[in-house]
Parts: C-alpha cells; sequence; structure tokens
C-alpha cells in the first residue's frame, strides 16, 4: 500500500504546485490581469497549459485501459486533433484577435448581438459544470482506492488546492501550474512504463504484435456503412470526426480560448493551439503504449478487471515506495490542472459576458475583481457539488463526459461557423440554429445513432444548414 514516504511526496507536491500558482500569478490590478494575464504569457507556456487542461484523470488512466482492451488505433482521431486545431489557427483565432476580445463568444455579439452571446456562454457553463463534475468525481475513485479515504475527502482536497491558486493567481498561475504539471503526469507514464518492462516476458512484443495491440489504422468498412459509423475508431472517422471535435473544443470553449487569449499576439497564439496538436500526439502514443504493455504483462485480457483498474492497481501492487507516491503526485496533477481551468474558465465567461455586460458601467476595476474573485469561489462550490451528484451513477464515467460535451460542441461550433461563413445570418438565424442543433444531438446521442466521434460534425451540420435556411427564407421574404 502507500507508504509514509509516498504520503510525504504527495503532500510536498500539492504545496509546491499551490506555491508556484500564488507566486507565479502575481498582483493583479484588474479583470483582464486576473482573467487573461496581462496578455503577456508566453506563448509555449499556454502550450502545455492547454494540454494539461485537456487532460484529466480520465485520460491518466482510461486510455491506457483502452490500448489494453484494443489497439493503438485511438491515434487516428489525434491525427483528426492535429488538422482541427490548425484549421482553428487560422479560421477562428484571427476572428478573436481582431476586435481585442475578452472571451469566445464576444465574437457572437460583435457579429450577432448580446443574446447570442449570452446564450452561448450558459450553454458553456452548463456543460462544463457537468462534463468536469464527472472528471473531478472520476479523479476521487483512484485517489480513494491509493489513499484509502471517502470520496467525498478526495473530491474536497483536490477542488481546495486548485481553488487555492486560481482564486490568488489568476489565470496566469494556473497557465504555469499546468505547464509544471504536464511534465509531471507525463513523467509519470514514462516512469510506469520502465518498470512494466522489467516484468515482461522475453517474447512480449511478438505476442503483442500477434494480437494485434499495435494495429493503428482501421478502414472499418467490413461491416457496411451502418456498421461504419457505429464504430468509434476507424481513419475516417478519426480524421473528420476528431477534426471538428478539435475544432470545437480548441476553437469556441472559454476554457482553452482564455489561454489562447493570455498571449501577446495572434502569431503566438496560433503556435501555441498548433502545439498542442503536436504534444498531445506524443502524449496519447505514451499512454497507449503503455496499456500495450499492461496486455503483455497480464499475458491478455483478465477476465473480471475493468480496464480503467489496471494502471491504478499497477502502482499500488509494483511499484517501490517514493516512486509510487511520483506517480499518484501524476495522477493528482492531470486532475489538478483540468480543475483550474475550469474555475477559471467559468468565473472568467460568467463574469465577462453575463454580469459585465448588465453591470459593467456600475462597478469599478477594485470592484470588479473582488467579484471575479467571488465567482471564483462560487463556481469551485458548484463542481464540487456536481462531482457528488455523480458519485452514484452506474454508468462508466467516460461515457458519462464524452456524452456531455456532445451535446452542445456541435452547436457552439456551428453557431460561430455560421457568424463567419454566412454574413446574411441574423441572430434570430443564430440562435435557432444552435437550438436545433442540441435537439438533434440529443435525438442522435439518445438513440445511439452513431458513434462519437461523429457528434461534433452532426450538431455543426445541423446549426449551421438550420441557420443558413432560415436566413435565406427571411431574405427571400424581404426581397
Amino acid at each position: 500500500m502507500v507508504s509514509f514516504i509516498d504520503y510525504l511526496i504527495i503532500a510536498l507536491f500539492l504545496a509546491a504546485i499551490a506555491a508556484i500558482g500564488i507566486l507565479s500569478g502575481g498582483k493583479q490590478r484588474s479583470v483582464k490581469d486576473y482573467f487573461l494575464g496581462a496578455d503577456n504569457v508566453p506563448w509555449w507556456a499556454v502550450c502545455f497549459s492547454i494540454v494539461a487542461a485537456e487532460t484529466s484523470t480520465l485520460t491518466f488512466i482510461s486510455i491506457p485501459g483502452l490500448a489494453y482492451l484494443t489497439n493503438l488505433g485511438f491515434l487516428q482521431l489525434t491525427v483528426g486533433y492535429l488538422i482541427g486545431r490548425i484549421i482553428a489557427a487560422y479560421f477562428l483565432l484571427p476572428e478573436y484577435f481582431k476586435g481585442d476580445l475578452s472571451t469566445a463568444y464576444a465574437f457572437l455579439e460583435t457579429r450577432f448581438g448580446k443574446k447570442t452571446r449570452s446564450f452561448s456562454s450558459i450553454i458553456f457553463i452548463f456543460t462544463r459544470v457537468a462534463a468536469d463534475g464527472v472528471r473531478l468525481f472520476a479523479t476521487a475513485i483512484p485517489i480513494k482506492l491509493m489513499l484509502d479515504i471517502s470520496y467525498p475527502e478526495a473530491i474536497i482536497i483536490i477542488a481546495i488546492i486548485s481553488f487555492l491558486y486560481t482564486f490568488t493567481g489568476g489565470v496566469k498561475g494556473v497557465i504555469w501550474v499546468d505547464a509544471v504539471q504536464m511534465f509531471v503526469y507525463i513523467g509519470g507514464a514514462v516512469v510506469s512504463i520502465f518498470y512494466v518492462l522489467d516484468l515482461l516476458p522475453a517474447d512480449w512484443f511478438e505476442s503483442a504484435w500477434n494480437a494485434g495491440k499495435f494495429t493503428v489504422i482501421n478502414l472499418g468498412f467490413e461491416n457496411g456503412i451502418a456498421g461504419f459509423f457505429q464504430q468509434p475508431y476507424t481513419l475516417i472517422g478519426g480524421i473528420v470526426g476528431g477534426a471538428f471535435l478539435s475544432m470545437a473544443s480548441h476553437g469556441t470553449d472559454q476554457l482553452v480560448v482564455q489561454r489562447l487569449l493570455a498571449v501577446k499576439s495572434l502569431k503566438n497564439s496560433q503556435r501555441a493551439l498548433i502545439g498542442t496538436g503536436i504534444v498531445v500526439i506524443v502524449q496519447f502514443a505514451v499512454f497507449l503504449f503503455l496499456g500495450v504493455l499492461f496486455y503483455a504483462m497480464h499475458q491478455g485480457i483478465v477476465p473480471g478487471l475493468k480496464s480503467d483498474e489496471i494502471f491504478p492497481l499497477f502502482i499500488l501492487q509494483n511499484l517501490p515506495e517514493g516512486v509510487k507516491g511520483f506517480i499518484i503526485a501524476g495522477l493528482l496533477a492531470a486532475a489538478l490542472s483540468t480543475l483550474a481551468g475550469s474555475m477559471s474558465s467559468l468565473s472568467s465567461s460568467a463574469m465577462m459576458d453575463l454580469l459585465l455586460p448588465a453591470f459593467g458601467n456600475r462597478l469599478d476595476q477594485a470592484k470588479q475583481l473582488k467579484y471575479s474573485r467571488y465567482m471564483t469561489v462560487f463556481w469551485a462550490g458548484i463542481l464540487v457539488l456536481s462531482a457528488t451528484f455523480f458519485m452514484n451513477s452506474s454508468r462508466a464515467v467516460v461515457e458519462i463526459a464524452l456524452s456531455i460535451a456532445s451535446f452542445t460542441y456541435g452547436g457552439l461550433l456551428g453557431t460561430f461557423l455560421l457568424g463567419i461563413m454566412n454574413k446574411k445570418a441574423t441572430q434570430e438565424d443564430a440562435l435557432a440554429g444552435f437550438v436545433a442543433g442540441i435537439g438533434i444531438m440529443i435525438t442522435v446521442i439518445s438513440l445511439k445513432l452513431t458513434a462519437w466521434p461523429w457528434f461534433t460534425i452532426i450538431g455543426v451540420i445541423a446549426t449551421v444548414g438550420v441557420g443558413s435556411l432560415l436566413s435565406l427564407l427571411s431574405g427571400k421574404k424581404e426581397a
């Protein structure tokens, strides 16, 4: 089990993380300082920060488990992720920098009006609260197992540490902490690989190869059209679906856009965004390879052993003291980065998109900053409550997290694309398209019509299609 040395390493790690976040954030004098880091954060730090923020405990424990059960097919999606980020970098980011915008959804006000901005922000808030509540609970699962504490205790410990440096350091503190944490959790995965390799039989590579564990490309045509769209990891689905998902998550999600707006220039923001796509490919390759090694270590899939338990159990049963503490610290790093980013992005969106447009003229800079910190306190509490809500769920946490994001990402991205590509579309067209996109996604997901990589593109097509059609019809009426 976990020794005193391990606990000491974990405690020192948490203390160091809190200190780095508080000190690196500096003193904030305005809302812009607090939420955008005064636009002076290096692009490479933002790049590492985004990767850390999108890497939750789900990634840390589920991706190795996925490769253990299947193969390296998930890498097909990462190619799409890179393509989507390149498109977002050159298609969406310039729109944000044109107007010196404070949030992703401020663009929608400039293009359509306040109602569209407010509606999009509210949708983002509800989605982020639910999805990251799931992620926070997912973190508590292995932490409870490893540290022998209850779910609420694990949730509160993670939330308090994240809150401390988010509250005091603002987004700048969050970014620098995330950059450090990315190397901690990736380092933990790499160290684990070396320990697993020592436990493998001499013919492990041959047996894993013969079992198809190193397969990357799956064309997916063997079961016809219907079967093709039901498969989550195919080459076309990965590239196309992954690209649209990445455009949505990294081009319209305030969690990411907030960080991209914290750099000095559009060029540096583009570097940061494209850089994340490259780092993510390497990161997923590391986690997936670890899963293949677990398969070889167990000489196949062990009946009754859940895939998400493979990595946590290996940490507990096979790693020496000290190393065990370091790996658990990596697990916590993945959790803290996501949660801190969520607190900051929720606070910035609520403040910038909802509160300031309504009451901003009544508040001076000092009060705006004070209320922004109050927002951080509020959303920290909401995320903890959200995590406890999912404790009694019988569904796999990965499924829940993917489903929640899928409901809205297509509508969000579709609304942005409608605004950029259709200059005649009005606010009413955009809102109708957005609602239609969400409605269609509820139907598609509920009926399980396709695998999850196709969700975002379906939502985009529905949103842009309905919005464009209404725009065309209103134009004809006017004519």
